[in-house]
């Protein structure tokens, strides 16, 4: 059982310190370049849209779920 196990070990094991290795060696980020993508800074983000859907397919989702469990319950 050990001889199945030890390569999967010592491939883990390098494949871990290699990545540490390559994100340790990074240097850290440089200065932002130009202006900041929205100036000035009362920018709105549109959130209506994207969230108003997230809840209708919630409700959706739990009157189907609702609607199926009472017609299986006798």
């Amino acid at each position: 059982m050990l001889k199945k196990i030890l390569p999967i070990l010592i491939f883990s094991s390098v494949f871990f310190l290699s990545m540490f290795e390559c994100k340790a060696g990074m240097g850290p980020p440089g200065p932002p370049m130009g202006p900041p993508p929205c100036w000035p800074p009362p920018c709105s983000i549109p959130l209506d849209g994207g969230i108003s859907l997230l809840i209708a397919a919630g409700v959706g989702l739990a009157g189907k779920s609702f609607y199926n469990r009472r017609k299986k319950s006798p």
